[in-house]
């Protein structure tokens, strides 16, 4: 379901946000608890309309509110086998949005060792982040990126 600027999306896992900017393959620019993140359409679904009216405090359940990712909940690795460079690049920039959100200092990223074609693809998107401080190669596992967020 393409989205337009100035919808209210929910991100899966992450909660409700805003359609700033649409770009093309189905990425968006979405504001999400004070930042901006572009995610694809897949991790996109219209926000429930019920949810823009004022909430009774007394009616809401603990299950009702959606915080930010919780540290303990964010996973710190993602393995990246089997997909292409450019699938490997946007599971890569959810995973970082989602990481960075929780507050994660480091993550693994997964890439393999044959070919280097996915390491590479990874490696040239994780020079584009510019919240990423340091990434390097697991000096024990060259089929693994270490990522200082």
């Amino acid at each position: 379901m393409p989205f337009t600027s100035g919808d209210h999306v929910q991100v899966a896992n992450l909660g409700r946000g805003v359609v700033r900017e649409v770009r093309s393959n189905g990425r968006y620019v979405v504001e999400l608890k004070g930042r901006s993140m572009v995610l694809a359409e897949s991790l996109l679904s219209t926000a429930d309309d019920r949810k823009h009216r004022p909430m009774d405090p007394d009616a809401a359940k603990a299950g009702d509110l959606v915080g930010p990712p919780v540290r303990a909940h964010a996973r710190d690795t993602i393995d990246l086998h089997g997909m292409t460079a450019a699938e490997a690049a946007e599971a890569l920039d959810a995973f970082l949005n989602i990481a960075l959100l929780a507050g994660l200092a480091e993550v693994r990223v997964i890439h393999g060792r044959s070919g280097g074609r996915l390491k590479a693809a990874v490696h040239q998107r994780l020079r584009g982040i510019s919240s990423i401080r340091t990434f390097r190669v697991d000096p024990a596992n060259p089929g693994v990126t270490i990522v200082a967020l």
